[in-house]
């Protein structure tokens, strides 16, 4: 699929993973507390930068540590409050965060690549629409949530995650700041 600039506005919404799009992931391991969360370079100004650009911002994170038990709920509510207050501090905002918070293995209908938790924001903001959404995620499961949504779809690799590329994504940057200087960079006309 070919994106240009010129062919959305903002009454397009953007999905973003957490984990190794906003903040860097701990491998094999879990972002347990504010102190542990760790932007990747420039996502707190490019969610700024994109912001004026999106109309809404949503976050759709999977967190099976909370069925592992690893973390409360409240926990995760704390960081998630401490983010968007944080990227509200330099002007951007995300709409809304949801989780889901089940074990990989239970197959539930809101951990990607299942599509509850953007139907979920879709309730919360009827103006989404899905085949006006990109999503941005570094795993497979994002990718294919976006295909399973008809989104577009767009990678986030590193140097961990390229073997894990099969489900070919629209597109693919290095980062979320990456990302965002390919939407806001001008157009020739």
């Amino acid at each position: 699929m070919e994106m240009r600039r010129q062919e959305f506005d903002n009454n397009w919404t953007l999905f973003l993973d957490r984990d190794g799009v906003i903040n860097v992931k701990i491998e094999d391991d879990y972002v347990t507390s504010w102190e542990e969360f760790n932007y990747t370079d420039g996502a707190k100004e490019a969610i700024m930068r994109l912001r004026a650009f999106f109309q809404r911002i949503i976050v759709v994170t999977n967190q099976q540590c909370i069925d592992k038990g690893i973390i409360t709920e409240k926990e995760l509510r704390e960081i998630h409050n401490l983010l968007r207050a944080e990227v509200g501090a330099v002007g951007g905002e995300i709409d809304k965060i949801y989780h889901c918070p089940h074990f990989s293995f239970l197959n539930c209908e809101c951990r990607k690549p299942a599509t509850k938790m953007a139907h979920q924001a879709k309730e919360d903001f009827p103006e989404i629409d899905f085949q006006k959404s990109i999503m941005v995620g570094d795993s497979p499961s994002d990718i294919a949530f976006a295909k399973n949504l008809g989104m577009v779809s767009v990678f986030i690799r590193n140097e961990k995650n390229i073997p894990y590329m099969e489900a070919e994504p629209d597109y693919v940057f290095s980062s979320l700041s990456e990302f965002a200087y390919f939407v806001l960079m001008p157009t020739s006309s």
